[in-house]
């Protein structure tokens, strides 16, 4: 079932990471306040350093380096990490299939928490698309007609 939803992301995410390769290369960059992380590139890196750190590290266990925004300077650089986020997501699908009630014992700032798998599987999908909601929006504020990137379109 996780399988079959990530599915469901990816195709989301494609459409929105083709979107977004029409947008200039400086508008991809522009800050703006009023967008939580500030730009569609840094939305986007932040949106993958949420997978790693939740998925990566403290559900499978690989440390992390989280480099600055400013290491990505491209779309193609951030579609490179989320290369990264589908090889954890795929190692927790394999890990957690038909266990996805599984309490996990994660690390959140020095606090111990149980989770079972599908909540943390849901907690990270629905971090992407609240912050994919930001991309559109800033987006339209940009001048740009953003497309239809929901599941069922």
């Amino acid at each position: 079932m996780l399988k079959q939803q990530y599915d469901f992301i990816l195709s989301s995410r494609n459409t929105l990471l083709a979107y977004i390769g029409t947008i200039s290369e400086k508008d991809f960059l522009t800050d703006n306040s009023s967008f939580g992380r500030g730009s569609i590139r840094n939305l986007l890196v932040h949106i993958c350093q949420t997978y790693c750190a939740w998925i990566g590290e403290r559900a499978l266990g690989f440390k992390q380096e989280f480099l600055p925004f400013e290491n990505y300077r491209t779309l193609s650089d951030c579609q490179a990490y989320f290369d990264r986020v589908d090889e954890y997501i795929g190692l927790f699908i394999e890990k957690f299939n038909g266990y996805e009630q599984q309490e996990i014992e994660i690390d959140r700032s020095g606090v111990a928490l149980k989770v079972n798998a599908l909540k943390l599987f849901t907690h990270v999908i629905t971090h992407e698309f609240h912050h994919k909601g930001q991309i559109m929006s800033l987006s339209r504020h940009l001048g740009y007609m953003p497309v239809d990137a929901d599941i069922i379109r």
